[in-house]
């Protein structure tokens, strides 16, 4: 089957979620179909980048978007009452480019990751399509609303109610629907919201295997420093969980690792706390911590950086919101907090016994092994995009 997969963003590096996702999506569905990649981009794609998609892709075609027309189409969100995220990506100039393509390919199939990427094939009657909505993004900006400031705060509940509403308007331009996670699939408002079928992500856990390396720190967190969730994450643990740890452990040490750290995140540094930018090997930065910590509370879809941490034998420890699309146990394969100092107590009884956190650095991998295969949820994948 001739496939096209059309992103917002161009798969490698895998430094996001949205490329994890595309990149073993388009690994697996390369097995038993010829995959033309329509990838859009801000900047220009490393020769090493474009080289790890061509093992996969019969073509690929880049649509680079520009800086005027990036800013002339964001202020049509004050017209077009469309939410800025779907304006953002969305460009006239470029649909046209896209339906030569479609009309050079001609595409028995055509997969559009994210909803930002929906408009470009909404008038195509020709071709089924399939949408990965991957998260519910209007629940992920409804969770924001609360800890922005009072002059972002108008912009961030406008844009949760019009990514719902287009979330919605969106599930009418394609025949089949996927998501990542049954709570996620909840938060889609269209009344037909139980036919979205559940694809989850997965875990590499031959790549993610525990290496041997020194236990350099207590604590960990790693993600994409940039990024919203994150960020708070970040200085959650540096502001509040910190100054309560450092109390019981008073030479604790923290890494907090991962790509684009902004300034506000370099500033977290001090003798207890390290920031770490993007690493060659992200094993080397898991496994150099005793205890994975991820109090996420803003955000949507599933947290990978959970699933490398378990596959990697680290006791992990997180917050019910990270744990939705998890949904793994209590006590037996990961650790559940609900507030700073019930985390604190969880940490410190992590690090003061070992056999603790063995079983359940060992039953977190077990957990992600059986649950969270990239193979049999592209397996389910495959069947809908042949339906």
């Amino acid at each position: 089957m001739k496939l096209i997969y059309i992103t917002s963003r161009f798969p490698y590096p895998i430094n996001k979620g949205d490329k994890l996702r595309s990149f073993y999506q388009i690994k697996e569905l390369s097995r038993s179909n010829e995959i033309y990649l329509i990838s859009l981009t801000e900047t220009n794609i490393k020769n090493e980048s474009l080289i790890q998609l061509r093992k996969y892709c019969k073509q690929i075609i880049i649509h680079k978007i520009g800086y005027l027309a990036k800013i002339f189409n964001l202020t049509k969100t004050f017209i077009n009452n469309k939410p800025f995220q779907v304006n953002y990506f969305y460009h006239s100039s470029i649909q046209k480019k896209i339906n030569t393509n479609i009309s050079e390919i001609q595409p028995d199939h055509i997969f559009c990751q994210l909803v930002r990427t929906a408009l470009y094939i909404k008038d195509n009657h020709e071709v089924p399509k399939t949408l990965d909505y991957m998260d519910a993004l209007s629940k992920g900006m409804e969770r924001r609303i609360e800890i922005s400031n009072i002059w972002k705060k108008p912009f961030v509940k406008m844009e949760s109610k019009r990514m719902k509403r287009f979330e919605n308007l969106a599930y009418e331009f394609f025949d089949n629907h996927i998501i990542i996670s049954e709570s996620d699939r909840n938060h889609i408002s269209h009344i037909e919201n139980s036919k979205i079928n559940i694809i989850p992500n997965g875990i590499d856990t031959i790549f993610f295997s525990p290496i041997i390396t020194k236990k350099t720190y207590d604590l960990i967190f790693v993600g994409n420093l940039s990024y919203l969730p994150n960020v708070q994450a970040a200085k959650y643990i540096s502001k509040e969980i910190v100054p309560l740890l450092k109390r019981k452990i008073p030479n604790i040490k923290i890494l907090i690792a991962g790509s684009n750290p902004t300034r506000q995140i370099l500033k977290l540094s001090n003798d207890n706390i390290k920031i770490s930018g993007w690493v060659h090997d992200i094993r080397e930065t898991y496994c150099s911590g005793k205890v994975f910590f991820a109090p996420l509370t803003i955000g949507s879809g599933l947290q990978n950086k959970l699933l490398e941490a378990m596959s990697l034998k680290i006791p992990s420890v997180t917050s019910p919101l990270c744990n939705q699309s998890l949904g793994a146990k209590h006590m037996k394969n990961i650790i559940i907090g609900n507030r700073t100092e019930e985390f604190v107590e969880l940490i410190v009884n992590l690090l003061n016994d070992d056999k603790l956190a063995t079983k359940i650095g060992e039953k977190g991998r077990e957990y992600v092994d059986e649950n969270f295969s990239w193979e049999s949820a592209n397996e389910d994948l495959i069947k809908i995009l042949g339906d």
